[in-house]
């Protein structure tokens, strides 16, 4: 009788061409997510309701990513969830730069075109944005999840950043011919180096070794279990650790995506900032994040207590310490100290990056505990909770500040009301990590007795 094969890891040249992929998503979505919001707005005179419907239509369409996880568990293979994602994806950004030619001439036909464009993208980032995560769930060494997640995650946001700086030189002069030339090239290219990074990464040689579970005498992979999505998805539920984490993702991004539409508007109105003192604020941030995001990956690597490895620890951690600098913006308008609130913007940049970083590792690791073969439908659930956040953070920090506004009467304490409120989110996302936590070593403190038994 021969044994199962032990689970062949990643090398960190593979991660870093898996971060290729993530890379070539942010290229796409970028540029539909921010560009075409400007155009639609400024060069069309739409309302802002509109490009902000359409991205709220993208998020929500991520609700079918235990869909997409479930077809990635059922095939055993996760590279071809990410070649058709990346074309749905490509084919949707193709369409939504073609829309706004369509607007200037058809606002009805603009419209419907780009409803259909940003539900390809959702698709698209459903598809490929999972399995990429299972991918990475399943090979990574455990030690590693934490700084292969900051590799993965930093070469998307180089993707946002060298795209957008790559295409505004192009886009000059601006014309409606030269948006859909651009669109159409990037789109093509990310399909290319998605393609060429994802070729051989399941080869046949790999792939019998690849997996923690359901591997037979001979080392061939077993057949999967023919059930629904319905009966999978209950199968998943059922476990007190995927339910907790799930309202963990969403409690923690909501609270991290419910700010970005509201501190710079505050830094205008609590401290007079202009719009260039404003955008220079939010690289102060963005600075923070990756800081935060760079020191969680060293330690988790390096560090030789287990306290400082545990993401968990970590992730609770760097959401109460999140919550803390959230208090620091509240207490930033009645001290009236520009120094005090640019610390505070900046330790939340790194507490945000911290505990973002860890949670994203949390969830490669949570991935592949309890039932077996389900780990892309547990992916996709966390995934779909962590876009219904996205797509309601900037609606609900946005309405409540207006709310405020009306009962405070002062727009900064409108503000700083709803970083208070961001701040006690911050803190029920840390107690649903302990839960999680909680329940994780109960588990597996009751498969250790079953086994000892």
């Amino acid at each position: 009788m021969m044994s199962a094969p032990e689970t062949t890891y990643l090398t960190w040249p593979q991660i870093a061409r898996l971060g290729l992929v993530q890379a070539s998503l942010g290229s796409i979505v970028v540029l539909t997510t921010s560009l075409l919001n400007r155009v639609m707005v400024v060069e069309l005179a739409l309302p802002a309701i509109l490009p902000g419907t359409l991205v709220a239509l993208h998020y929500f369409i991520q609700l079918i990513r235990p869909r997409m996880g479930f077809g990635s568990d059922q095939t055993r293979r996760a590279s071809p969830w990410i070649r058709g994602g990346i074309l749905v994806l490509a084919t949707g950004g193709i369409l939504a730069a073609a829309s706004t030619v369509l607007l200037s001439d058809s606002i009805v036909l603009g419209i419907a075109l780009a409803t259909v464009a940003f539900l390809m993208i959702g698709i698209g980032v459903s598809s490929s944005g999972t399995a990429l995560l299972v991918l990475l769930a399943k090979r990574v060494e455990p030690k590693k999840k934490a700084a292969a997640a900051t590799c993965v995650w930093l070469m998307m946001i180089f993707g946002f950043a060298f795209t957008a700086s790559v295409s505004g030189k192009f886009l000059t002069p601006f014309t409606f011919e030269r948006l859909l030339m651009v669109s159409s090239t990037v789109s093509v290219i990310a399909v290319i180096v998605t393609f060429l990074a994802i070729w051989g990464m399941e080869s046949p040689a790999v792939k019998a070794g690849q997996l923690n579970t359901g591997v037979d005498e001979v080392g061939e992979e077993a057949a999967p279990a023919k059930v629904s999505f319905r009966e999978a998805f209950a199968e998943v539920w059922k476990e007190s650790r995927v339910r907790s984490f799930t309202w963990f993702v969403f409690v923690s991004m909501l609270a991290y995506s419910s700010q970005d539409l509201i501190l710079e508007p505050f830094a205008a109105v609590a401290f007079g900032f202009s719009p260039a003192e404003t955008t220079s604020l939010s690289g102060l941030q963005n600075g923070g994040v990756l800081v935060g995001m760079l020191m969680l990956a060293f330690v988790t690597t390096r560090a030789k207590s287990q306290k400082l490895t545990t993401l968990s620890n970590w992730t609770i951690g760097g959401c109460l310490a999140s919550a803390l600098a959230m208090l620091g913006l509240v207490l930033s308008g009645p001290i009236a100290n520009v120094i005090f609130f640019k610390v505070a913007v900046f330790l939340l940049g790194i507490f945000n990056g911290a505990f973002s970083i860890a949670a994203i590792g949390s969830m490669m690791q949570f991935a592949s505990l309890g039932s077996a073969r389900r780990e892309g439908v547990r992916m996709g659930i966390w995934g779909a909770s962590q876009a219904m956040a996205f797509g309601l953070g900037g609606i609900i920090g946005t309405g409540l500040s207006d709310i405020a506004r009306i009962v405070l009467g002062d727009p900064a304490s409108a503000y700083a009301f709803v970083f208070f409120l961001e701040g006690v989110l911050f803190v029920m996302a840390a107690y649903l990590s302990y839960q999680t936590r909680s329940q994780t070593q109960t588990n597996n403190m009751s498969s250790h007795l079953v086994g000892v038994q």
